[in-house]
């Protein structure tokens, strides 16, 4: 595939970026600033990358005009440069696009209804009952199970598996490897054996998800488990039957989330976050990397939990101290009685004198 070229001042029309340089040079790609070449447009959104920016090669570099003072090179002087990045990666993207049509090799059932511009790649499986939008690619080896549904615009990356009765909304994305709709851990113990439960719900997934590779999302016990729209599900994500995701929530890899909690709207998980089952998290909620979420979470805002990295020989020595807390707490009550007392007694001798 040949990688398409653009002029510096179609790239600052598309943006509504403010040109400093030469409109008709041409550029070729994206990169950053200590890699770019000079055919490539980098940016600067970070900070601390703002010593790359006096040696870059880039033909041209996305700035903020504050940025821009003491630049030289060319420049496009826009407000947010990672936006304005975001919006012109899809330009360079190479990403090989499906041609409509079901390859000789898949399967799909008799009753099952796929749009004449839809992608079905080799060896997928569309069982009974399913629905395939308009425009949507299902890759190869995928399978897509009874009574499903995939709204218009879907991509799935090769090896998706969605199980019955999932439902997924328009233009989202799932990567190879997701599991959608498997079984909810779910078991009633009768005298030390466990017996299972039916998992007879559903996934329902919003607009606009993107679900990451080996993300898993269980299918609901009895009502269905919900993605809500705009959703960012990173890699390696366990969510459990009955989660309930808000809106435009985003979470990164190897968070899970156990069985029946909710999760309101522009809520951010980061890294490694563990919830327990059966709490609420409110809207506009951050919570750091690895944090255990314990009990409901009614205030936006940004929660932590745990110990922060330090030297493996100090770290052994809080551990010690913190294994003394609850000694040093009692010791330290019966110190504030003791010292009540002798206060109490003190300002009796003051009164009798």
């Amino acid at each position: 595939m040949t990688a398409p070229v653009f002029t510096l001042g179609q790239l600052a029309e598309r943006l509504g970026a403010t040109l400093r340089g030469a409109a008709d040079k041409p550029i070729s790609g994206l990169a950053t600033l200590h890699e770019a070449g000079p055919g490539q447009l980098s940016f600067l959104a970070n900070p601390q990358y703002r010593k790359f920016l006096a040696e870059t090669r880039a033909g041209a570099v996305l700035l903020t005009p504050a940025d821009a003072e003491g630049y030289a090179g060319d420049a496009l002087l826009i407000a947010n440069p990672y936006l304005a990045y975001a919006q012109l990666s899809h330009l360079f993207d190479r990403k090989p696009q499906p041609l409509a049509g079901v390859h000789p090799t898949a399967l799909v059932a008799a009753d099952a209804q796929v749009d004449t511009s839809a992608s079905i790649g080799a060896y997928a499986v569309i069982e009974s009952g399913a629905l395939i939008g308009a425009g949507v690619s299902v890759g190869a080896h995928c399978f897509v199970g009874a009574r499903s549904v995939i709204g218009e615009g879907g991509w799935l990356a090769p090896r998706v598996t969605l199980y019955h009765d999932v439902k997924i909304g328009k233009r989202v994305v799932i990567q190879s490897g997701a599991v959608i709709g498997g079984e909810g851990f779910g078991f009633a113990n009768e005298k030390g054996v466990w017996q299972k439960i039916a998992q007879i719900g559903g996934v329902t997934i919003g607009d606009d998800v993107e679900i990451g590779a080996n993300t898993t999302i269980d299918r609901g016990a009895l009502a269905d488990t919900l993605i809500g729209n705009g959703v960012k599900l990173d890699n390696q994500i366990m969510i459990a039957h009955n989660v309930q995701v808000g809106d435009h929530t985003a979470m990164a890899a190897c968070c899970g989330i156990s069985g029946s909690t909710r999760i309101g709207k522009h809520c951010m998980l980061a890294g490694g976050v563990g919830l327990v089952g059966h709490i609420e998290i409110c809207d506009g909620v951050f919570i750091t990397g690895m944090t255990m979420v314990t009990r409901s979470i009614t205030e936006p805002g940004a929660y932590s939990s745990g110990t922060a990295m330090q030297p493996a020989a100090e770290w052994k020595k809080s551990v010690a101290r913190i294994r003394q807390l609850d000694d040093m707490a009692r010791r330290l009550q019966q110190l504030e009685k003791r010292l009540a007392a002798v206060t109490s007694a003190g300002n009796a001798s003051s009164d009798d004198a």
